[in-house]
């Protein structure tokens, strides 16, 4: 038996070895047949001030003549305007190359196709960018090179021109004094695009959103360093209804969101997601799902990722525009600094539907929170909260008929400020209905005014489990640790509260509650 079984198993690994060597032999013909087309024999100048648009397109356009290519940056700094990327073309910016995006917004142009008609917010954020990219394949941006928006320039330059006259933006924000966001360039906008790498490179300093990928499916984010603190909506990441997405490896300094996962089309969603090892600081929040939520996000796994010196929240799931968000894993999250650890919200605010949140697990995760503002040394910092209050605890909330379902957290620490006092604000117990519902409202871990808990306030919820969660405070804070309000099916064991204080936990409309606490921890109120 085994000298019959000994040929087959030679005849499988001469098969598999006959195939190795193929796809080797295929791909070192692959590599050798790759051209490469430098820039400058088309034309660029490397001086930092020729605006080499016309040459940086043709060389992309001839890469893509030749049915795939590598456009080459050599070392030197090359102004651009918007530049459209093509299937089978890849971008590689060498050692202290810089892609130097124009101050002019006139060399800034939108696609003919951008995204999809049938988006209720289709005109809601800039279709222009210095990289475009659409409905292209086997796409990849590379090297040890650079890519600098020049975000602030160009925003003062589109800002003065709405002043004299000369290109009125409509939709000019006066109560922040700045453009809208659709007449600011964003750096990369990629749209329904397949097999896209961008890889190795710094990059920011956009007058609008960083890096924003839609409706794209198998993309591959590795290794960047993103500074995107230049101007006003200067998020890191967007990633708009893609499936099979990797974000890996990268470093994010962002003036708003770090990396933000959004939902503009009914329909479609976030579908595959894989957030991991990533360094985040955020003027704003770290990792977000939101704002814009009308589709859906699902099967999204973050993982090793260190947040600091961040304004709002480590982590906020938020679908307020309809869309339903389930099965999202999140685990071993270190931040600190950090306005706020967990922010997870329903809301309503399109008027038409509700949306849903539901099998959230949340492990491992240690968050440090300051007393004070812990972004200030952003030269644009997000709008303080405009209101009297004592730190924020984390938040679970839905609405009424729109419960948060199957939220799991296990193996928590955050330590919070405490010095709260009631004579900065106060929601007394007896009058829980006093925090307001905002059903329509903006988003935000700050959104309800003054909460009546230190460390955690769930509302409109079932299926909620802490375990293994410790709170701690550096001051004293006269509210409970937890109050939960209209919650079904909670669960709460190995809950690690300070000592000192008796009654952190108040329950209110709560049904099933199981708990390990002592009754002194535990407040009832009917």
């Amino acid at each position: 038996m085994m000298l019959k079984i000994i040929p087959k198993l030679f005849f499988i690994a001469l098969l598999v070895g006959v195939f190795l060597l193929g796809f080797k032999t295929q791909a070192q013909k692959t590599a050798k047949t790759s051209k490469e087309f430098l820039i400058t024999n088309y034309g660029a100048k490397a001086d930092g001030k020729t605006l080499n648009t016309i040459a940086i397109q043709k060389a992309i356009d001839a890469a893509f003549k030749n049915k795939g290519g590598c456009v080459v940056f050599p070392k030197g700094e090359f102004l651009s305007g918007s530049i459209q990327m093509k299937t089978n073309v890849s971008l590689r910016l060498d050692e202290g190359a810089v892609l130097l995006g124009s101050t002019n917004p006139k060399d800034y142009y939108k696609m003919e196709f951008p995204g999809r008609p049938d988006s209720p917010k289709k005109d809601d954020n800039s279709q222009m960018a210095l990289v475009l990219a659409h409905k292209a394949t086997n796409v990849k941006l590379y090297g040890k090179g650079k890519i600098d928006g020049q975000g602030l320039q160009l925003a003062l330059h589109i800002d003065s021109l709405h002043h004299a006259g000369i290109v009125i933006d409509p939709n000019y924000t006066i109560r922040r004094n700045r453009p809208n966001e659709t007449m600011r360039p964003k750096l990369f906008r990629f749209s329904q695009c397949d097999n896209i790498i961008i890889e190795g490179l710094e990059v920011g300093a956009a007058s609008c959103w960083g890096l924003s990928f839609e409706l794209c499916a198998n993309l591959n984010i590795n290794g960047l360093k993103v500074v995107n603190r230049s101007y006003w909506n200067n998020d890191g990441i967007d990633i708009t209804d893609c499936k099979n997405v990797k974000v890996t490896n990268c470093d994010l300094d962002t003036a708003d969101d770090g990396i933000c996962l959004k939902s503009y089309y009914p329909g479609y969603a976030n579908d595959g997601i894989y957030i991991a090892n990533c360094t985040i600081k955020s003027s704003a929040s770290a990792i977000k799902f939101g704002t814009a939520s009308y589709g859906g996000f699902k099967n999204v796994v973050i993982k090793d990722i260190e947040v600091y010196d961040t304004f709002r929240s480590a982590i906020a799931i938020e679908s307020v525009d309809g869309a339903a968000i389930e099965n999202i894993e999140v685990s071993n999250i270190n931040a600190v600094n950090t306005g706020n650890a967990i922010f997870i919200r329903i809301g309503q605010r399109s008027g038409e539907k509700a949306g849903s949140i539901k099998n959230v697990s949340i492990k491992d995760v240690k968050v440090q929170l300051p007393f004070g503002r812990p972004d200030i040394n952003y030269d644009l910092r997000g709008p303080e909260v405009d209101f009297f209050h004592n730190p924020f605890p984390s938040s679970i909330v839905g609405i009424p008929g729109y419960q948060i379902e199957n939220v799991n957290l296990e193996n928590i620490t955050i330590s919070f400020p405490g010095r709260a006092t009631k004579g900065m604000a106060y929601v007394p117990l007896n009058r829980l209905d006093q925090v307001p519902e905002k059903v329509k409202d903006y988003p935000e871990f700050s959104m309800f005014g003054e909460l009546p808990a230190w460390a955690f306030y769930v509302r409109h919820a079932k299926g909620i489990s802490f375990k293994k969660v410790k709170v701690t405070l550096d001051n004293a804070d006269f509210r409970p640790a937890f109050v939960f309000d209209d919650v079904q099916n909670l669960n709460m064991e190995q809950i690690d509260l300070p000592e000192a204080k008796h009654e952190q936990v108040v329950l209110k409309n709560v049904a099933e509650a199981k708990t390990d606490l002592k009754e002194l921890n535990i407040k009832t109120i009917p």
